[in-house]
Parts: structure tokens; sequence; C-alpha cells
């Protein structure tokens, strides 16, 4: 007699910066026009196109500076999401949105249990950067998001976007260089500015990781805008994937490649990029799992299915109405037995 293969439930998890999604007539940066109202409508149907192509059960977004917008983008999806969230970017009279960086939101269709954004570093974790002194919090806190099934299980939803690889020159309060930018030095120490505020939020963001996953069961997701590769030491960092090679304990607090750890059955195609840099594709856009999604391991409730790569508009010219990131998504599937959390 053959076992009867347990029941599952499907979740489809996706992830997508949008670009500097503003309001039409809001400036966000000094040294950038505002939208005007045709150019955001564009912006939001070709958001909404994707939304909608997405159709994802949880979407984490990146970017957001007025939640009014990416809530003007589900609109024009046609999808029905019951939680809209990006704190920070508030954006209805009399709040202005966000100010001086964009922010990271989750949508969802999941019943929403908790919502909580991490700003300042755990104790420790600070860092002095060169003439710009501690670095001490996240430029774009993480935003965690604890959703729950139909079925009943848990899942925790974290939603990242650290800091990215562009030299981090010094500019004055009206956002006038201080710098000599064509100066090949000045622009080595501007990137290692970038650097030591990337690896301090990947340490902030590993240290969070480790608090979600120690000792408890309940399956996590981490997505977002990694601003950079999945083997990279800052991406690493947060997920400590090769400590579970060695050392099967460390799985409990470790994090894997959605992208690795797909089904043999998924089709990996060699498309997967989600951002071209100077003419070169390279994966900045990731979804990672903790190990309730990895086969074999004793503490697995479901698995990987397919993750898919969403980015032939990158080769269609920059147009700051679409994204110049790729769209990721990952069909995860959780026993519907295994109800944890």
């Amino acid at each position: 007699m053959h076992e009867i293969p347990p029941n599952y439930a499907t979740l489809f998890v996706a992830t997508c910066n949008a670009l500097n999604l503003a309001r039409p007539q809001r400036l966000f940066y000094a040294n950038q026009e505002p939208y005007d109202p045709r150019e955001y409508q564009r912006k939001i149907d070709w958001l909404g196109e994707r939304i909608r192509m997405l159709n994802a059960d949880v979407l984490a977004v990146q970017e957001v500076w007025d939640d009014t917008a990416l809530k003007d983008a589900i609109a024009a999806s046609g999808l029905r999401y019951d939680s809209v969230a990006v704190p920070g970017a508030e954006s209805t009279p009399p709040a202005q949105g966000a100010q001086g960086t964009p922010r990271v939101g989750i949508v969802t269709r999941l019943k929403v249990e908790e919502l909580r954004s991490f700003v300042d570093f755990p104790q420790g974790l600070s860092v002095d950067v060169p003439e710009l002194g501690r670095h001490v919090r996240f430029e774009r806190p993480p935003l965690l998001a604890r959703l729950r099934m139909k079925h009943g299980q848990s899942v925790n939803v974290l939603t990242v976007h650290l800091k990215s690889k562009r030299p981090k020159f010094l500019i004055d309060a009206a956002g006038q260089p201080l710098e000599n930018r064509d100066d090949h030095k000045i622009a080595a120490r501007a990137s290692l500015r970038s650097l030591l505020m990337r690896a301090a939020e990947a340490a902030a963001l590993r240290c969070i990781v480790i608090d979600l996953l120690d000792d408890s069961r309940v399956p996590l997701v981490v997505m977002g805008d990694f601003n950079d590769h999945p083997h990279s030491v800052t991406t690493q960092l947060v997920a400590a994937t090769s400590d579970a090679f060695y050392d099967k304990a460390a799985r409990d607090v470790a994090l894997f490649n959605a992208y690795e750890m797909q089904g043999e059955s998924a089709l990996k195609k060699d498309v997967a990029y989600s951002h071209i840099h100077q003419g070169h594709p390279e994966v900045l856009d990731q979804i990672f799992v903790s190990e309730e999604f990895a086969v074999g391991s004793r503490r697995a409730i479901g698995d990987v299915r397919r993750v898919d790569y969403f980015n032939d508009h990158l080769h269609e010219g920059r147009d700051r109405t679409r994204t110049d990131h790729g769209l990721v998504r990952a069909l995860l599937r959780v026993r519907m037995d295994a109800q944890q959390g």
C-alpha cells in the first residue's frame, strides 16, 4: 500500500523594489524631479500589472516614499489585499510620507498578527564610519510581519533593504557635494563608508534573524534588496548558510537561499538575476528561508517548489516609471498537519 502524501498548503511570496514609489508632485530627492501626474499614472499602471502577475500571498516592497502610492498600485492590480503597510511612509494627511530615504513595506492577504520595524542596531553593533561618525541604526528599517495562514500555521516574514554599494560621498545640509567625486582616492574612501554601513546593517540583521529563529519552530522568510549577491560576505553575514554545512546544530539559526533549495522538478533557468549594473547581470533581490523549508531537515514542515525571476523589463531601457530591479517570487509549501507557532 502506498503511503498517502501529506496535505500541503501553498504560499506564494515575492519581493519588489519599486524604485522611488512616491506621490505625484512630491519631491523625494533634492536632485530628482517629482513625478508629474501622467508619469505617476504610468508607474502605477506598470506596477499594478506586475503585482497582478505575481499574485503573491505576501509581497515585500522596497523604495516606497508614500504608502498611498503603493495602495494606488495595489488598486491598479485588481487584486484584493487586506493589509498594506509601510511604516514610516504614511502619507494620508497630515502625514507627509517618508523623509530622507524610502521605506520598506509588506502587502499580504494573510492574517497579520504583528508588525514591527527595527530601527536601532542591537547593542554592540554600531561602527565608526569615516567622517560620518557612529552608524547606529538602519537607514531603511527592516519590517517584520508575523502572519497566520488559513490552516493555522504561523510564518514570520522579514522585509529588508540593505545599504547600497553606491559610494557615500560627503554632502552638506542642502545636498551639495563636499568632496571631489572625480578623485579616485576620495571615491575609494566613499565606497569604504558604504561597505562599513552595509556590513553593520548585515550584522544587525543577523542578530534579528537569530532572535527570531533560536529555539523557535515558527518558519522565517527573509526577502528584499540585499544590495549584494547571495554568496557575498554581507549577505552570508545575514544568512550564515555555510555554518549549517559544518554544524548541523547551526541550521536552527541559518537561512537558505530559496533559489538553491527549490525542488528537482523546478526549471532552473540561466536568467536568475534581478539587476544589471554596467552591463553585468547580478542578483541583488533575494528570498531566504529557514530550515523549516529545507528538505531533509528533521524540522522541515515544507519545501521550496519553485523560484521565478521576472526581469525582461531590465532590457527595455532605463525608465523610472518602471523599476531597475527584477521581481522575484517563490512558491513555498507547508504541510497542513504541521501547525507550529
